[in-house]
């Protein structure tokens, strides 16, 4: 490298401070082994200094080619999003510098030789020796929405378990997926052998690896006859140091090999095809920087209506007496009204008890809309989403949902109904504005399989089994639920709903800001 190139080792950051003292011993030992490369560190979200700092001191220091190197495993929502993010801002803020992205770690040879180093320290600590052929490995993941960095790890535990011998192998995950670690453990304790070897494929200490620790501890108390070690993760190691340093010089050299195959944002990957060329947008910018005090962290900014919005509102508002209606209600009729340039609206919509304040507490919770049609997906206000960090969902036009439909002799909409009950179970809220047939399987996916999505919004139009399948809504008081009579509504007004419910969770989130200030 040459003398005006710098690193940045870009690390995720942590609420731990063990894990924040190992990750800068990492870039400590990345520097001394850089051969005199300035080699500074910076986070993505937590702590301090962050990501564009670091680069910012690179420049200052006189750098005119920075090397980007993601501390990560894996390559994830981080690494192909809101760390491709932050060097897209740095390259628009210094157009005078050559900004180059390394690849994550990946499965490099020398991590597998350290994960295996771990498995062999855990067992010598552990004393009695035992056939391998007689244990389960069992390798715990961090666990994402990406369903090839999942498929990663288990590539490397697959790659392990031969390589070592083991008799068994258990994968889980700390979060988001599955299985979760203690029923990783649980599965585990039940294949007969005498010794489990916990893995935590973790680069370092932290939360989620105390979290595994202390789940293990649970077992071998629970299980007195069944051996369980705890294998040590990844942890500050010259390894770690190498990889990131050949990752370095591969983005200098343009070398900078990424997965692409199966990239859920490059081709069409099973169950993620509607995220085929979605834009790369930050997810991390709320909690950047979040361990520098209160002022660095973001506040919930109000929601603040177009000029012409708002004159409407306040025509809508002035436009009837609205104190026959719960306030809770409000905004969801104002927003029908709104929409469809009619203040009867309001006096045909049904809110089951508390429906509105459960629906609003839904988003921030479970913070997925899945909807019919793309036309209510389209409808959401894409703004208001990406504040609250909501992700949609709407299956209508997957490969999945036709051949579901062809071979079951459903509607297209209601196999997409059913897709997102198998898909994503009951942290969901259902926003239905086109097909009665939606309406009619998820009825039934409640009634018959226990469904129960966290709110259901029905209000689609037409004079084909529209009244009905409302009606059957109304009836059906196993779930909360917003709908209406007749054959009024249609893809607007489901989206008014949702929009009118992030509008209150956004409010509902300063009002808190401002009562703990």
């Amino acid at each position: 490298m040459s003398a005006t190139a710098a690193i940045v080792i870009a690390g995720h950051g942590s609420r731990d401070p063990d894990a924040l003292r190992e990750f800068e011993a990492l870039v400590q030992l990345v520097r001394e082994r850089a051969g005199g490369s300035t080699v500074r560190h910076g986070y993505l979200e937590f702590a301090a200094p962050t990501i564009a700092e670091a680069a910012a001191a690179c420049v200052a220091d006189g750098a005119r080619e920075v090397s980007v190197v993601p501390a990560v495993l894996l390559a994830a929502r981080h690494a192909k999003n809101d760390m491709p993010a932050e060097l897209l801002a740095l390259a628009r803020q210094y157009p005078h510098v050559d900004f180059h992205f390394g690849a994550p770690m990946d499965l490099h040879p020398l991590l597998l030789q350290l994960a295996q180093q771990r498995v062999v320290e855990a067992e010598a600590a552990a004393g009695d020796i035992a056939e391998r052929r007689q244990s389960c490995l069992v390798m715990v993941g961090r666990g994402t929405t990406d369903p090839d960095a999942n498929g990663e790890v288990a590539k490397a535990a697959r790659m392990l378990q031969e390589g070592m011998g083991f008799g068994a192998l258990q994968l889980c995950f700390s979060g988001t997926a599955t299985p979760l670690v203690r029923d990783g453990l649980a599965a585990a304790a039940r294949m007969g052998h005498t010794r489990l070897v916990v893995l935590p494929f973790f680069l370092f200490d932290g939360v989620l690896v105390k979290r595994i620790f202390a789940a293990a501890d649970e077992l071998a108390q629970r299980e007195p006859q069944l051996e369980v070690l705890k294998a040590g993760y990844l942890g500050v190691h010259a390894h770690l140091a190498d990889v990131l340093l050949e990752r370095a010089r591969q983005a200098i050299e343009g070398r900078a090999a990424m997965n692409c195959t199966l990239c859920k944002y490059r081709v069409q990957i099973v169950g993620f095809e509607q995220q085929v060329g979605e834009p790369q947008r930050a997810h991390h910018l709320p909690v950047r920087n979040l361990l520098a005090g209160p002022a660095a962290a973001t506040a919930t900014a109000p929601y603040v209506p177009h000029p012409i919005e708002a004159e409407s509102m306040q025509i809508i508002d002035q436009g009837r007496d609205w104190s026959g209606f719960a306030p809770a209600h409000l905004t969801v009729l104002q927003r029908l009204v709104h929409t469809s340039g009619d203040f009867a609206v309001a006096d045909e919509i049904f809110f089951s008890p508390g429906a509105a304040e459960t629906g609003m507490r839904a988003l921030l919770r479970c913070k997925r809309v899945v909807t019919d049609v793309t036309m209510v997906q389209t409808g959401l206000k894409r703004a208001l989403l990406e504040q609250l960090g909501i992700e949609t969902w709407c299956g209508v036009h997957d490969p999945e949902s036709h051949l579901m439909s062809s071979t079951q002799g459903i509607t297209r909409s209601a196999a997409g109904i059913r897709r997102a009950w198998q898909k994503f179970g009951n942290d969901v809220v259902l926003a239905i504005g086109d097909a009665p047939t939606a309406i009619v399987e998820a009825t039934r996916l409640i009634r018959e399989h226990g469904w129960r999505p966290q709110l259901v919004v029905g209000l689609p139009v037409g004079f084909v089994g529209t009244r009905e399948s409302k009606d059957e809504l109304r009836r059906c008081l196993q779930v909360p639920r917003i709908t209406n009579s007749g054959t009024r509504g249609g893809s607007p007004w489901a989206a008014s709903v949702i929009n009118a419910l992030l509008i209150d969770a956004i409010a509902w989130l300063v009002a808190q800001e401002r009562e703990s200030a």
